[in-house]
């Protein structure tokens, strides 16, 4: 198991990301208020009316278009949340600074309704709300990684060993494992093709949305 912890890897453009800051905030603020504490059947009230259900999108409505986005801020449980949010506060960062405030925060949506659309897509008769931030998130790891492939990333390596790599290394073993995942027969527990959704767009959408002069696999040296 690799838990990202840290990557060495300034700002040039921002001083402070203060749209991620407000994402983690926000979605924070929305597990404790409507999820946390063990209310299930607020959880469950919560993912219904405001998840993304494949299987009404065969007859959409106004609130069915916005849980497009509305499902990127709830969460199943507690380490749901971690997950996403630890990825977002490592990652986000630079991908705001290469892309600006207001297009980033256009990205995060765009990434998070395409990875929800790819799912209903692929699984259009489900009736099994999708929820989590993981295909915004997976957005920014896309484009994290074509920005900064060679920046070094600290990772916990089986829960207890701190090891720098290459952020190629651990982002690229990220994406193929969701790849990996996409292909079994595991059910519906985790929406994968989400997931995948989301690194798609995450990868297009940095070719065109980051700044001018931006670049794109950038070098840098080893730290």
């Amino acid at each position: 198991m690799f838990i990202p912890l840290y990557d060495h890897n300034p700002r040039a453009h921002i001083r402070r990301p203060y749209v991620t800051w407000a994402l983690i905030a926000l979605n924070a603020a929305i597990f404790l208020l409507v999820e946390a504490g063990g209310m299930a059947r607020a959880v469950n009230a919560a993912a219904l009316a405001h998840g993304a259900v494949p299987i009404l999108f065969s007859a959409p409505t106004a609130e069915t278009y916005a849980s497009l986005v509305t499902y990127a801020f709830l969460h199943g449980d507690f380490w749901h949340l971690a997950g996403n949010m630890l990825f977002l506060w490592i990652f986000g960062d630079n991908v705001e600074d290469a892309l600006g405030h207001l297009r980033y925060l256009i990205f995060y949506f765009l990434c998070a309704a395409v990875g929800a659309l790819v799912h209903i897509v692929m699984l259009p008769q489900s009736n099994v709300p999708v929820i989590g931030a993981s295909g915004a998130v997976a957005g920014i790891v896309a484009a994290y990684l074509m920005l900064h492939p060679h920046v070094r990333v600290w990772v916990l390596v089986l829960a207890r060993i701190p090891v720098p790599v290459p952020a190629y290394w651990f982002l690229g073993a990220w994406i193929a494992f969701q790849i990996y995942m996409v292909l079994q027969p595991v059910g519906e527990t985790v929406a994968w093709w989400s997931h995948i959704g989301g690194l798609a767009a995450g990868a297009m959408l940095v070719m065109i949305m980051r700044r001018p002069g931006v670049p794109l696999f950038a070098r840098r040296p080893s730290r």
